[in-house]
């Protein structure tokens, strides 16, 4: 079992920067593939980013690609989600997750351990 606890959201203005922390607790997150979704009322959970564990490789969908760095800290067992020229439609809560495998990122179901959220809004 992997527990997951994410913080570091909040208000910020649109061009503005954020980074969230999402801690590790129960199994190093050394062999996992770590991610990023974000989800608004209403609408499905929507992948972010990834870091993979092999290769060491991250992955984005476009909608954040040269914006948004997902990074992990494996000695801290912590993954990181530096966000920068925010955008009001960034806005959304952000969840932290984990699997063991290299597939299927983008499907929210596929992951297997996830946190509770935290909110991030973007003001125009």
């Amino acid at each position: 079992q992997v527990q997951l606890v994410e913080s570091g959201g909040g208000s910020v203005q649109a061009g503005g920067s954020l980074r969230l922390s999402c801690a590790a607790s129960g199994r190093t997150i050394r062999t996992y593939t770590l991610g990023w979704f974000r989800q608004t009322p209403g609408k499905e959970r929507d992948f972010v980013a990834a870091s993979m564990w092999s290769p060491d490789n991250t992955y984005y969908p476009d909608s954040v690609n040269n914006r948004f760095t997902i990074s992990r800290d494996n000695a801290k067992n912590t993954v990181y989600l530096q966000m920068s020229s925010l955008k009001p439609e960034d806005t959304a809560l952000y969840y932290c997750a984990a699997k063991s495998s290299n597939v299927d990122l983008r499907r929210a179901r596929s992951w297997a351990y996830w946190g509770q959220g935290t909110q991030v809004t973007v003001s125009s």
